[in-house]
């Protein structure tokens, strides 16, 4: 259309288009009404009388008529061509809401870890998967569905080494995100820069996530996760009154310490604060690692581990003359402690430095793409990771690190060889051992009793322990076998989703190490 701007289908008129039109239409009107009456040559007749009233003021023609219908046919044509040419402009998409996946049409969905098979451990059996939107590139993790156990308030990216060492390029990330980096750390285990970021503007860490995948170039953000929150899987603590400790004899530790104790060996325990100076762990620590950096006093939990394993005074630990490597990942908060993603990652990367054979992990949490990332590296370098299979309960989905296949899930056994009941199911938990109202150190010099699938990891750790010592040689691999070919069988025949193989029987696994 003459003097608008038509783009494909539709069209726009201006203002200044319009006036003219209708100028050109009121000139129009004008010169047909002045043409009609100059036609007349003076010799026009007399204009017949209107019927109806006559206006006082008003007067009459004969082309008064055609000058209203002609004005009227360019005001209707007017209006229909600007409407035709302007339609009203249509509404934003609406956008989501705080914390809200992003609207893109496609549901998030779930992608199997790299190595991890359905059962997330050996055998099957469900779980092992995280998220992943598909808009976003694939090195970009959501929570799972209903997995809430992270900061929402922070986040880990991923940033390339180059990157990392460019202070202005990080504070422009941090300005177009409102955000504030906190700690950075190298992981030697996955040669990855870890940068922990603060949200400030109160966008949830999923939506943080999203937006940085989306508008970041992987150059600058190689990998965005949520920072996931573990916990300490030790249900109950108290008092011990006139207790017997019943463990070692159930574990055949007694018997199995006449060949081997853990002599030399380097064990690592990622928990809580030990109490270094508890008389069954004097002389016990070798190094310890400081990854949180809260100052605190020492934790039952920690302590009550670090016992487990290495006591040598009043009460036996499955391995009393192994170095401990004690890593304070777990910051206490009232009566519990939680671990973040960061401080485990700190923390297994420093034990991994410091020739770290065994690695026990008395704690369970979400899947974890960061740190299954830094467990095959770890497996890899022939460390033994040893997880608590967790105390979810048997409807629980598979809790991790204990799930990770290159992981040693260890659940909970009673004085009568009863499972635990708060224990996971699952076909990732490899063996048992004692679990309940086990004798253990706890802070200031004192005692406890504790129940869960964290003590009996920690009794596991030990016995591992034990068999490098009888063979250096042996690789994570060849532990696992010999842990679940020597165990006692418990419930049905073979190995189940209750006990793995069974009660973990150090006597003779100890035997079954010896080289050939």
């Amino acid at each position: 259309m003459l003097g608008s701007r038509c783009d494909g289908g539709g069209c726009e008129v201006t203002k200044p288009v319009l006036m003219r039109l209708l100028v050109a239409a009121v000139i129009a009107c004008g010169a047909n009404w002045v043409g009609a009456q100059s036609s007349c040559d003076g010799d026009c007749p007399p204009p017949r009388p209107r019927p109806g009233p006559v206006i006082p003021g008003h007067s009459d023609s004969g082309n008064g008529p055609v000058v209203g219908v002609i004005s009227v046919l360019a005001a209707i044509t007017l209006v229909a061509v600007w409407n035709y040419c302007n339609p009203p402009p249509t509404p934003p998409p609406p956008q989501p809401a705080p914390g809200s996946y992003p609207p893109n049409g496609v549901p998030p969905t779930h992608v199997q870890l790299p190595g991890v098979s359905p059962g997330g451990g050996p055998g099957g059996g469900g779980g092992g998967t995280i998220v992943q939107n598909p808009a976003l590139r694939s090195t970009c993790y959501l929570p799972p569905p209903g997995v809430t156990s992270f900061e929402n308030d922070r986040i880990l990216l991923d940033i390339p080494a180059a990157v990392s060492a460019q202070p202005q390029v990080l504070d422009q990330i941090a300005a177009r995100h409102g955000m504030t980096r906190l700690q950075t750390s190298f992981i030697r285990l996955t040669g990855r820069t870890l940068h922990l970021w603060r949200i400030d503007n109160g966008t949830p860490a999923p939506q943080m996530i999203f937006n940085v995948c989306t508008t970041e170039p992987q150059t600058l953000i190689a990998r965005a996760q949520p920072s996931f929150l573990f916990a300490l899987t030790q249900d109950q603590q108290q008092e011990p009154v006139n207790s017997a400790q019943y463990a070692p004899q159930k574990l055949k530790l007694p018997e199995a310490h006449r060949l081997a104790s853990g002599n030399k060996v380097l064990v690592a325990v990622i928990d809580s604060e030990v109490d270094a100076n508890h008389p069954d762990l004097a002389g016990a620590i070798t190094a310890s690692f400081e990854a949180s950096a809260d100052d605190e006093r020492p934790h039952s939990h920690g302590t009550g581990m670090a016992g487990a394993i290495a006591a040598h005074r009043t009460m036996l630990g499955s391995a009393p003359r192994v170095g401990l490597l004690t890593v304070r990942a777990f910051s206490s908060t009232a009566n519990s402690a939680q671990g973040t993603t960061f401080n485990i990652l700190r923390g297994l990367d420093w034990a991994a430095d410091q020739g770290a054979r065994v690695v026990n992990m008395s704690f369970a949490g979400p899947s974890d793409p960061a740190l299954h990332d830094a467990l095959v590296k770890a497996n890899k370098k022939g460390m033994v990771l040893i997880a608590a299979a967790g105390n979810a309960g048997p409807n629980s989905p598979p809790l991790y690190p204990g799930a990770d296949p290159n992981v040693i899930a260890v659940t909970a056994t009673d004085s009568r060889d009863a499972l635990f009941p708060g224990a996971n199911r699952g076909n990732y938990i490899a063996v048992a051992a004692p679990g309940v109202d086990v004798f253990a150190p706890a802070p200031e010099g004192t005692y406890q009793l504790t129940t869960g699938t964290s003590v009996a990891a920690a009794e596991v750790s030990g016995v591992a322990a034990l068999l490098i010592e009888r063979n250096p040689a042996l690789t994570p691999a060849a532990v696992r076998k010999i842990l679940m070919d020597t165990a006692f069988h418990l419930g049905p025949k073979g190995r189940n989703r209750d006990f793995g193989t069974g009660l973990v029987n150090a006597l003779d696994a100890v035997n079954a190490a010896k080289p050939k």
